[in-house]
């Protein structure tokens, strides 16, 4: 069997399932995936308002990144990312997003509308919502002046504190049925890197998907965050140690297969590959940063990782 054919299940949100899924896109063409739909803020923050839909901001955003590395796929890659700059209404609007809100407003059928757009992208694999309801996130931190109570995407993502819980809103949000499909027949599934409270963490919050996570024969991949650039407001205050024990907080019987760890995140000691092991799984610690931003993975270096990860098993 070659890696070609790898069914590949990843799940995230934003600016780290992209590169995620570009390291992919040369790997394998079987890619879905599965982000999350709970952006509150910007162009996605003002369709939810007014219309109710799916925030569609990162959905938009793993379209672009599965978009082919011909010319056009690049250039469909820049036109659905164009945001508008005006005085007016369309201001901070990206094409993407208004281009999926209407065949939203002309259709009941969320994923279907997604489809048309990844069809007119030619992209390779496929995007799913996590969710067919707009969430939100609501997280409870103890800072100084006490514990607070915190929701929205990008006030929990920003929030500053030790976290104390996380949740979603609705609790009992409609799970995507393709997803669910996507996961039963994948042989591997990826979480991260990313926004841990609010683009990773949502998928282990929402029961049905946590399920099948957990339940699936799949071979899983956790791709740690790389340390935050000076300056960023994005919480950077707990380890990856702390990222991993969250998702078992949610989900005790989580099993890993592989762990992928940027030398640079690895504090004193192996308490990292120790409760990797704990979890079944390997670390493998190799340069993921890119050479100009540390704060970003490279997705060729990806791509290179998940090569000879996926070889080995594939072959056997």
């Amino acid at each position: 069997m070659s890696a070609k054919n790898a069914k590949v299940v990843a799940f995230g949100g934003g600016h780290g399932l992209a590169a995620t899924l570009t390291a992919l896109r040369d790997v394998t063409p079987d890619i879905t995936a599965v982000v999350t739909v709970a952006d509150n803020g910007g162009s996605s923050g003002k369709i939810r308002e007014e219309f109710n839909f799916l925030p569609p901001g990162d959905l938009r955003m793993a379209l672009a990144a599965l978009c082919g590395s011909d010319a056009w796929g690049q250039s469909w890659a820049q036109i659905i990312q164009h945001r508008f700059t005006s005085s007016g209404e369309l201001n901070g609007h990206a094409f993407g997003n208004l281009l999926m809100a209407a065949l939203w407003d002309g259709s009941d059928d969320l994923v279907a509308g997604i489809d048309r757009v990844g069809e007119l992208l030619k992209i390779v694999g496929r995007v799913l919502p996590m969710s067919l309801d707009p969430l939100d996130i609501e997280g409870v931190f103890l800072t100084g002046s006490g514990e607070s109570v915190i929701r929205g995407q990008i006030e929990v993502a920003t929030a500053k504190g030790k976290l104390l819980s996380l949740r979603l809103l609705p609790e009992n949000p409609r799970v995507t049925p393709q997803a669910l499909s996507a996961i039963a027949q994948a042989d591997w599934l990826t979480f991260g890197p990313g926004s841990w409270f609010s683009s990773v963490m949502p998928h282990f919050l929402l029961s049905d998907l946590a399920s099948a996570i957990s339940k699936s024969s799949a071979k899983k991949i956790m791709i740690f965050n790389l340390p935050e650039h000076e300056g960023s407001d994005e919480f950077a205050g707990s380890t990856p140690e702390e990222h991993l024990e969250l998702v078992l907080s949610h989900l005790p019987e989580f099993k890993i297969d592989f762990a992928i760890a940027d030398p640079t995140i690895l504090a004193h000691g192996n308490g990292l590959s120790t409760l990797v092991s704990k979890c079944g799984g390997e670390l493998i610690v190799a340069d993921v940063a890119k050479v100009a931003d540390k704060s970003h993975h490279d997705w060729q270096k990806m791509s290179s990782i998940f090569s000879h990860i996926f070889w080995p098993t594939l072959l056997k």
